[in-house]
């Protein structure tokens, strides 16, 4: 199961790595179609986790594990054949699609095998896969697009998701089924609340922030919303209970994650870049760069559950959370100058706060719901991970590439429309005009990862008064039901 997770989070972040080299290939993508291209996958996968989830728990979830790796491996090859943009998109979503029928029965399986007592231990295995897959896709991504094109990068993982399947159908043993009804209707309007809402943040940044197409998606994503809760709230089955949310290890919980996670991957959008632009690292060197990153999360995220029975839940989140913020802070201050061993002490730091954060986190909101549900709990809690990692990678992106192409000079950012077009018009230039593009770029990077920070913190702070307030209100009810009368 965890290999499966690596799979398939590996296929989020190595493409980040080949955004420079699909900038320049013959696709010829524009800055938004960059962004699409790396946000489709999300999408599909943030969208459509709780159905999956649901699916799982309907038809089992050993056969929707096998035909989610089927149709990962589909889309991938998919991507791997595009002739023109459009269609390594397509390729992308259907990837995504598969992603978002592995990714539940992933958790909702390794739970079913485990024994009680080591249920803590297993979700934060999981949730160390989660960031390390992220490392190995960065180490793939690197290693492939060092020696071979980015077609080969899709390619790899065609006969690795065929392996995963046989030894699925191999190992994984079956598990009940449990009848419930589909919600098409609430499907449709999470999909589409999802989709104007990242419409308008990627296209803000070309089409204008107050053009009609924008402000109409924006307006979009509320109405859909409204009627997402609404839909949600009167349904006999809907696709997701919003009074869940209620609960506050439920609702802090999933807010949490996507904030964790809306940090990790507005990194693994930047890292690429500023170690190819700002540091001139090979391919290679930068997957290699963040590996540490992946080895340090998967050492942490295992020990976070007991340090949790030791410490206490609220504490081992709020520090992890605030290990967070802290390095989006620092690496904010990252630039051409920068030592490695500093700039990878920052990377350590995200990568504590992650391994700390995400698991007690991660199982609150599975232990929340009854073991029949254990598959959209997993699918609640990968839905607040994809979403919050597509919003970052969108957020990040629009403050960077606005920030650095506002102050290029006139000479480099005629005829440019993404940082990767800029920093190739740049090389021509003298080695004077060259490093102040570098550092235009480091600044507007700067910027990014700052915007970032600041979100993040204030969802760390909205966590935890939650999960405190949540905690209060448990244990006083139960004191004043059996407070003995006179």
């Amino acid at each position: 199961m965890n290999a499966a997770v690596i799979a398939i989070q590996a296929m989020v972040s190595g493409v980040n790595l080949a955004v420079p080299q699909l900038s320049g290939s013959g696709l010829h993508p524009s800055a938004t179609q960059l962004v699409w291209i790396v946000d489709s996958y999300l999408l599909v996968f943030a969208g459509l986790l709780i159905p999956a989830g649901a699916l799982g728990d309907r038809l089992g979830r050993k056969p929707v594990l096998i035909g989610g790796l089927v149709l990962f491996a589909a889309g991938c090859l998919g991507c791997a054949l595009s002739p023109n943009v459009t269609m390594l998109i397509v390729g992308r979503a259907v990837a995504g699609l598969g992603a978002a029928l592995v990714m539940p029965a992933t958790l909702a399986l390794s739970l079913a095998v485990t024994p009680p007592g080591e249920r803590g231990k297993a979700v934060g295995a999981w949730s160390g896969a989660t960031g390390l897959g992220g490392m190995v896709g960065n180490l793939l991504a690197g290693t492939t697009l060092q020696f071979f094109s980015w077609p080969v990068f899709f390619t790899l993982f065609v006969p690795a998701a065929a392996v995963l399947a046989g030894l699925a159908g191999r190992w994984v043993p079956p598990t009940e089924r449990h009848s419930a009804p589909s919600d098409v209707p609430g499907t449709m309007l999470l999909v589409a609340t999802l989709t104007t809402l990242l419409f308008g943040l990627i296209e803000g940044r070309e089409l204008g922030w107050t053009s009609a197409s924008v402000l109409t998606a924006f307006a979009a994503t509320v109405v859909f919303g409204v009627l997402f809760v609404r839909h949600s709230l009167r349904s006999d089955h809907p696709l997701i209970d919003l009074r869940l949310l209620a609960r506050p290890a439920i609702g802090s919980g999933a807010l949490g994650v996507a904030a964790a996670f809306l940090g990790m991957f507005s990194l693994f959008f930047l890292n690429a870049q500023y170690l190819h632009y700002a540091k001139g690292f090979s391919a290679v060197e930068a997957g290699l760069a963040v590996l540490p990153q992946g080895l340090c999360m998967k050492l942490v995220s295992p020990r976070a559950a007991r340090l949790a029975g030791r410490w206490g839940t609220h504490r081992v989140v709020a520090t992890g959370m605030a290990l967070i913020v802290t390095g989006l802070a620092l690496l904010s201050l990252a630039t051409s100058a920068t030592p490695y061993r500093l700039y990878a002490l920052d990377l350590l730091i995200m990568a504590t706060g992650m391994g700390l954060a995400t698991p007690p986190l991660s199982g609150g909101i599975v232990a929340s719901l009854p073991g029949a549900r254990s598959g959209l709990g997993s699918a609640l809690n990968s839905t607040a991970r994809e979403i919050g990692s597509a919003i970052g990678i969108a957020v990040v992106a629009t403050v960077v590439t606005t920030q650095f192409l506002a102050h290029l000079p006139s000479t480099v950012a005629r005829g440019t429309h993404s940082t990767a077009e800029a920093m190739t018009a740049a090389s021509h230039l003298t080695p004077i005009q060259h490093a102040s593009v570098v550092r235009g770029f480091t600044e507007a990077m700067a910027a990014g990862y700052r915007t970032v920070a600041v979100l993040v913190a204030l969802a760390a702070v909205t966590v935890l008064v939650w999960r405190r307030h949540g905690a209060r209100t448990e244990t006083a009810l139960p004191a004043r039901r059996h407070r003995p009368t006179a």
